[in-house]
């Protein structure tokens, strides 16, 4: 037992020590203690130094408005600055350390900045450091930037996980006193749905702080509450946001020397309330004194705090400055525990004493009007201020009230304040109040409550707000500090109002006051009451500055959340990821996708030997490429054609079935949105490729243009880049590979360039799809194949080409030699470009009536012979390089703004012309071909001279393209192993998080027939009947769409239909935390009356797009397209080891 830890009392476990460090020392608190009070019970009073004179300072609160005892906390990448030690629940192991001090807290040597406060008062940066000129970067700055902040923040990852939730509510109670206790007690008995939020360790508030049996027991309270009330202890509500959504940052394992490794560090909750109530209380003011800030000088309530919450005596002997009943309390309590009470000292508003507290690096008293008082601690009381900051986030300005001698919210829709939140004095008077407040809430929401608790008087008048206090002599001449952590003094404010500055939010930036990390919590109040005194106004003509969200510090952790490293965004995988991972592909992050970006051979060690390799195959012999990843669009319809004639420059109703056509799709501006094929399948029937980049907003545009601009039109798309595994097959020896597998006839007369056909493979066993078209400049096809049967597909063609025949490539070779084609990708198609531009002029077909960019081009300035245009470059020695990036300037010219002619979009060392080659914008760079240039790179500090060509470097006259290759080889029998792969055939399965029970169960469904179905016009609420028997087969996808599972029984009349069977993936979820985990991605309401069984939606998990259908009271069923499906498997096991569970493969 230490000589400041009473004997008894408290609610601390004594039969539970913890030891800690603070500093490198080790001591030891016991569980139910904050770092603060288990240093204070060890007689470490100092615990912290101020950010500006490096004052030494002691714990000022016992709560979240801290701003002295900030410490650093953890190690590695759990390194954590600034944490308020009077939060910071003690754990056994805990590291701490102090910071802001050098080399150690007792003997700073920042101190000696005290020595020139005279020349580092208010807005001494604005006015300093002007002279001389050179000495800023080299001096001054390095020395400020050294200066600025408190704790230095850990380099290490932080290996924590963090997690979100949302939740909705009938009536979200914020804070846990009184108030709030009565008020979710009040709306949990008459049936309401009630969350309870509390940034303590334990629901109670200012209940915890009294001795037992002077208030209500908080556990007893809550022990009757039923299921519908939820408490969120450690859970700080930090913003109010639009649609009643509060942000609530919840602590789980954050701070602990051993965390649960199932558990996250914090978890961001996101809660949807139909009402809610502010029942935060309020901070105790400060007096704005001389020597306010010397360690033993702290607020009554934190000393009423520590003595009966944490049985710790403040000191030996204690004096109160009160205006309030707060001081007399702690008088009382003191005197209960056995500690001498030198004296209280009421303050008369009206007649202020001189009063200053004395002593040199702690507090040895208080002189009152010329009168010493010995004492080695003394407690102040200013006042309260109600936490009215969440109420005023969204423009609520607050109002002073004279009767509450504090400032007050004003009514606000959706958060009414109760309680000390609302001014009020006194447990029974605060009790009384949240129940009627609970009460009134209800009755808007149509629910009838009787109050648990009746009203009641307040114990006392609330205190009259005190104006600064001054003392004479020797201690008049000490600093009076209005923040504390930023160290602001009545004189800074002074200095401000004299310059001009008086305005509190002028005030705040030239001071720094209520910029500290408590922001303004124990300083605002105090700071606009002085100003408005120095400017002659009364308080009700003070204003305070601005409140915004956050209210309390949230971590970048927490809001990240899952969001981070691997999972930062979804990740997608096409159908042949195993299948190219297998044969050793480094893969390259495309968007969301994962692409091969090369298969490294034995013996290569860059990659350019790599892609080299592969591109030198395609031309020689032949190579396969994945190219699932382009968008892939359905367009359907009696219009379809007439649609799309409009969405894309070129002519598209002309095209023939079984034929596909390069195609442009232009902006409204005449500039290139996009390119792709359309290929023409029946009449009414159209399969529409994007680029990868694209996929989304070019199905977008097409729907903005369907839906908004041409509504009358007999038209549906569907994405169905997720149904088909897609490979190109490109090199003199292509066609004769196909032909051993695909059942049509791939002959030149059957099937010419750009033809298309739906076939099958093996004889009828597998569907797919041929295309005759090219990227590469080669003989090329494109083979698509229902999702499942993409890797056995690819085995497959690699059989037919015997060994070394066919190549695996990537996207590295595939830029080759796009590249040496003269083929664009978004590197040129960057939103500046017309299809002239890129020497697409002629596929523009003006004479159409009308196409999307149409009068965009007709601009004058589109035609300027000086815009940027494709080309080609060389350098002038063949052993040299271009870079993308590099810009384009004329021989012996500086570089310069004025100077730049254009930039290398795309570049490369070409297999086939054995130098580099490069692709680029240049002002009127079609005509000056020929011409030298420079391509100059200011980044990699090259100037490489080259010449302007052509932008086809390779074969111009396409004759590789339609040369004749040799016919179609013997058919390959059907392989053994033909055989669908499950999407999810490489999901990690098994026991997963925390051990025991398990709360979830995770199933890959069996994969089957998928039918997307577009009603007919005029009957969009029909949905259609299901072949199948199982559960939820019927699912909602879209206005007029339905997804059917298990097949369907018929196609409604005048509906459309298109197999997806390939492109949607089942999960099934059970079990008693099936809810919360889902709950943990997305938004909607997962209860039983707003998501009865039977119902589905669609919805996204953390930025998953997915169908989401409740099968029974603790079962779910999300489908998710295929490319997603891994990820999201993967997602739900991490984010549900918190739960603990078990995961069913296929």
């Amino acid at each position: 037992m230490t000589a400041f830890r009473l004997p008894s009392g408290g609610r601390i476990d004594r039969a539970r020590p913890l030891r800690f460090t603070f500093d490198g020392r080790g001591f030891e608190g016991f569980e139910g203690d904050t770092l603060a009070s288990a240093l204070l019970a060890a007689g470490v009073g100092v615990q912290g130094r101020s950010f500006k004179y490096h004052r030494p300072r002691g714990p000022l609160t016992a709560g979240s408005a801290e701003p002295n005892a900030l410490v650093t906390v953890g190690t590695g990448g759990r390194r954590e600055p600034n944490v308020r030690a009077t939060t910071l629940m003690l754990s056994e192991g805990l590291v701490a350390e102090s910071q802001n001090r050098f080399p150690s807290l007792r003997l700073d040597l920042g101190a000696a900045a005290g020595l020139f406060a005279p020349l580092l008062g208010a807005g001494f940066y604005y006015k300093t450091f002007m002279w001389p000129a050179p000495f800023w970067e080299k001096v001054y700055e390095p020395l400020i930037r050294r200066a600025a902040g408190l704790g230095r923040a850990g380099t290490a990852p932080d290996p924590d996980a963090y997690a979100k939730r949302w939740a909705h509510c009938d009536l979200l109670v914020i804070g846990a006193g009184p108030a709030g206790l009565a008020a979710a007690l009040t709306a949990a008995a008459a049936g309401a749905q009630v969350i309870l939020a509390d940034e303590g360790e334990t629901p109670g508030g200012g209940l915890l702080d009294l001795r037992p049996g002077d208030g209500p027991d908080p556990a007893g309270m809550l022990a009757a509450a039923g299921p519908n009330l939820t408490v969120l202890p450690r859970a700080t509500v930090f913003g109010w946001y639009d649609d009643n959504v509060f942000g609530v940052l919840e602590t789980v394992g954050k701070r602990r020397a051993a965390p649960d490794p199932h558990q996250p560090a914090e978890r961001l909750w996101r809660i949807a309330a139909r009402e809610a109530l502010l029942c935060a209380g309020a901070d105790e003011r400060p007096l704005m004194m001389p020597g306010n800030d010397l360690p033993g000088v702290a607020l009554a309530g934190a000393m009423r705090r520590h003595l009966n919450r944490h049985a710790v005596a403040p000191g030996a002997r204690v004096a109160v400055a009160t205006n309030g009943p707060s001081g007399h309390a702690l008088a009382r309590d003191l005197e209960a525990a056995g500690v001498e009470v030198a004296e209280v000292v009421t303050l008369d508003p009206a007649a202020p004493p001189g009063l200053a507290a004395l002593g040199r690096g702690r507090v040895r008293g208080m002189r009152v009007d010329g009168r010493r008082i010995e004492a080695d601690a003394l407690a102040m009381s200013g006042g309260w201020s109600p936490l009215i900051q969440l109420a005023c986030q969204r423009g609520a300005r607050p109002f002073w009230s004279a009767e509450r001698g504090a400032f007050l919210a004003p009514e606000t829709p959706g958060l009414t304040p109760a309680g000390a939140a609302r001014g009020l004095s006194g447990v029974d008077a605060c009790l009384g109040d949240g129940a009627a407040a609970a009460v009134a809430a209800l009755s808007r929401l149509g629910l009838r409550a009787e109050p648990a608790f009746p009203p009641a008087p307040e114990d006392c008048a609330p205190p009259a707000p005190l104006l600064p206090f001054r003392a004479s002599g020797k201690a008049g001449r000490a600093k009076t500090f209005v923040d504390f952590q930023n160290d602001v003094t009545l004189a800074d404010l002074a200095r401000a109002e004299a310059e001009g500055y008086g305005d509190p939010e002028l005030a705040k930036r030239y001071t720094t006051a209520g910029m500290a990390t408590d922001q303004g919590r124990c300083s605002g109040v105090n700071a606009a009451l002085a100003l408005a005194h120095l400017r002659g106004l009364a308080p009700g003509e003070a204003a305070l500055t601005t409140m915004r969200p956050p209210f309390a510090p949230v971590s970048l952790g927490a809001l990240a959340g899952p969001h981070r490293g691997a999972h930062f965004q979804p990740v997608r995988r096409t159908p042949l990821h195993a299948w190219a991972e297998a044969r050793g592909a480094v893969f390259v992050e495309t968007g969301q996708w994962l692409r091969p970006a090369w298969f490294p051979a034995q013996g290569e060690t860059h990659w350019r030997e790599s892609a080299t390799r592969e591109a030198r195959a395609v031309r020689a012999s032949a190579g396969l490429c994945d190219v699932s990843t382009l968008g892939k669009i359905e367009v359907t319809g009696a219009d379809a054609a007439a649609f799309l004639d409009r969405v894309y420059c070129n002519g598209i109703a002309s095209i023939r079935v079984g034929r596909a056509r390069y195609a442009l799709m232009l902006r409204e501006d005449g500039m290139v949105l996009d390119d792709g094929t359309v290929a023409r399948l029946a009449p009414d029937r159209f399969f529409v490729t994007t680029t990868t980049a694209m996929a989304g907003p070019a199905l977008a545009h097409m729907e903005f243009c369907a839906q908004v601009l041409w509504p009358g039109l007999d038209v549906r798309m569907t994405s169905v880049t997720d149904q088909w595994a897609q490979m190109a097959v490109a090199g003199p020896r292509a066609r004769e590979i196909l032909g051993r597998i695909v059942d049509a006839d791939v002959s030149d007369a059957a099937f010419p360039y750009m033809a298309v056909a739906e076939t099958t493979l093996f004889g009828g066993r597998v569907p797919a799809r041929l295309y005759r078209l090219s990227y590469s400049g080669e003989r090329a096809y494109e083979l698509g194949v229902p999702a499942a049967w993409g890797p056995a597909t690819a085995d497959a063609l690699m059989e037919a080409a015997g060994p070394g025949g066919l190549t695996p490539y990537g996207a590295e070779a595939l830029a080759m030699l796009r590249i040496e084609k003269g083929h664009v990708t978004h590197a040129e198609i960057n939103g500046t470009v017309t299809a002239a531009d890129l020497g697409l002029g002629r596929m523009a077909r003006r004479e159409k009536p009308d196409f999307i960019g149409r009068a965009g081009l007709a601009r004058p300035g589109l035609a300027a012979a000086d815009r940027l245009t494709l080309c080609g470059l060389v350098p002038l020695d063949a052993g040299a390089e271009i870079r993308a990036g590099a810009h384009v300037l004329n021989p012996g010219e500086a570089p310069s703004l004025a100077a730049d002619q254009g930039h290398v979009t795309s570049a490369t060392v070409s297999p086939a012309l054995g130098h580099a080659a490069a692709l680029a914008l240049v002002k009127g760079g079609a005509g000056r071909i020929g011409e030298e240039v420079v391509a100059w790179d200011g980044l990699a500090g090259t100037s490489t001279p080259a010449r302007i060509v052509s932008p086809v470097f390779l074969d111009p006259e396409g004759a590789r393209l339609r040369a004749p290759a040799a016919e179609a080889g013997p058919p390959l029998p059907p392989p053994a192993a033909l055989a669908p792969t499950p999407a999810l055939a490489g999901a990690g399965t098994g026991r997963f998080g925390a051990p025991g029970a398990a709360g979830l169960r995770l199933t890959v469904e069996p994969e089957g027939a998928v039918v997307q179905v577009f009603a007919a016009p005029g009957r969009e609420g029909e949905a259609p009947l299901a072949a199948s028997a199982l559960p939820c087969p019927v699912r909602f996808a879209g206005p007029g769409r339905w997804l059917v599972f298990g097949g369907l029984a018929e196609t409604p009349a005048g509906a459309a239909r298109v197999d997806m069977s390939g492109a949607w993936v089942r999960i099934g979820l059970e079990g008693p935390a099936a809810a919360a985990l889902l709950a943990a991605g997305t938004g909607a309401r997962l209860d039983a009356e707003a998501f009865p069984e039977g119902a589905s939606i669609l919805t996204r998990w953390n930025r998953h797009a997915l169908s989401l259908a409740r099968l029974g009271e603790t079962r779910w069923e999300i489908a998710v397209s295929r490319s997603r499906a891994l990820d999201l498997w993967e997602a739900l096991r991490a984010a549900g080891a918190e739960f603990g569970g078990e995961a069913v493969g296929p």
